[in-house]
């Protein structure tokens, strides 16, 4: 079942959209309506990516600080000893 949605957009920024959906030959409902279909798809990918680690690996995710672990005197030397 379709509804109306009603958006408030800058004058030019309609002007650039309803141009777009000219150049695409699609409504501009149609635009807006695969741009949020691309969003949802989006989300669920990401949510999905992060669903598929096994639970120990998703509580150590973000534990670790990228720029103390660069900084890091076994780092710098690891990185030097394989180069």
């Amino acid at each position: 079942m379709q509804s109306k949605l009603t958006l408030r957009l800058d004058e030019s920024l309609i002007q650039v959209a309803k141009a777009y959906a000219r150049d695409a030959d699609k409504s501009l409902s149609q635009i807006v309506a695969d741009y949020f279909t691309l969003l949802a798809a989006k989300k669920e990918e990401t949510a999905s990516d992060f669903d598929l680690l096994p639970p120990i690996t998703q509580s150590l995710f973000g534990s670790v600080q990228i720029e103390k672990a660069v900084n890091d005197d076994r780092y710098t030397y690891l990185m030097e000893k394989h180069q």
